[in-house]
């Protein structure tokens, strides 16, 4: 049986191509009001800039994020630091450090190159760390770095294509994070349709789940989803059925 308190995050953009995928700071906001109204408790987004490129620089970090707080009261806010953004470990730790309006929460993708330096620079700024697990290489190097302490969550976030391939991946990596006596919430998400059936197996472990247009364009029934509120409202369902 599900946990009555499972979180449900919703990760509004990243790279994808949908129509609706919002990239400017107004699309941000309406897409995320759609989203908490969904029944979103958290929102995970990748700011734009001028060109319409994903981008760390503080302005459109400063301006994205003014738009959706103001379009959501309360919520929290997280932001990617993934090398697909910035791929030179130095640029991206000074990205962060010039930030001028902090989000409460970053995903640090654990297999990266400088990642435990750049977490070290968040915890100094008062920012939460999302820690992401995208393989179970990265889940034993979390739990060997001896920084879960100083993170929020975990996110388990296997990117197989094939379903059973992703929730076997998002078990062993959830079997790491168990025997590595890590305590933290996990949120699971997968990629496309898989993402779907681990978020089925996240909800009857009890765990939280993430959903969005940066991680599936498709419904469960593979139907294309027309934006961010109905793959909430999808997920949501979910999580009430595990209740």
């Amino acid at each position: 049986m599900a946990d009555a308190d499972i979180s449900l995050q919703a990760a509004l953009n990243g790279g994808r191509e949908h129509p609706a995928v919002p990239r400017t700071p107004e699309e941000l906001a309406t897409e995320a009001r759609a989203a908490v109204d969904a029944g979103a408790e958290s929102l995970h987004l990748h700011p734009y800039d001028e060109r319409g490129h994903q981008t760390l620089a503080a302005e459109p970090c400063a301006v994205t994020l003014r738009a959706v707080r103001d379009a959501c009261p309360g919520i929290p806010i997280s932001l990617s630091t993934s090398a697909d953004i910035e791929p030179d470990s130095k640029r991206r730790h000074e990205f962060v450090a010039a930030w001028t309006v902090l989000p409460d929460l970053v995903t640090a993708n654990m297999g990266e190159a400088g990642i435990l330096e750049l977490c070290e620079l968040l915890v100094e700024r008062g920012i939460g760390i999302e820690a992401g697990l995208l393989s179970l290489d990265d889940a034993r190097i979390f739990v060997e770095s001896g920084i879960a302490s100083r993170c929020v969550r975990a996110m388990v976030e296997p990117l197989d294509s094939d379903p059973d391939d992703a929730v076997s991946h998002a078990k062993a990596i959830e079997r790491t994070l168990i025997e590595g006596d890590v305590p933290l919430e996990q949120i699971h998400h997968g990629d496309g349709i898989a993402s779907w059936a681990v978020n089925r197996r996240a909800v009857a472990r009890g765990h939280g789940i993430r959903t969005g247009l940066e991680d599936t364009l498709v419904l469960p029934d593979g139907r294309t989803a027309s934006g961010n509120g109905e793959l909430v409202a999808a997920a949501a369902s979910l999580v009430a059925v595990g209740e």
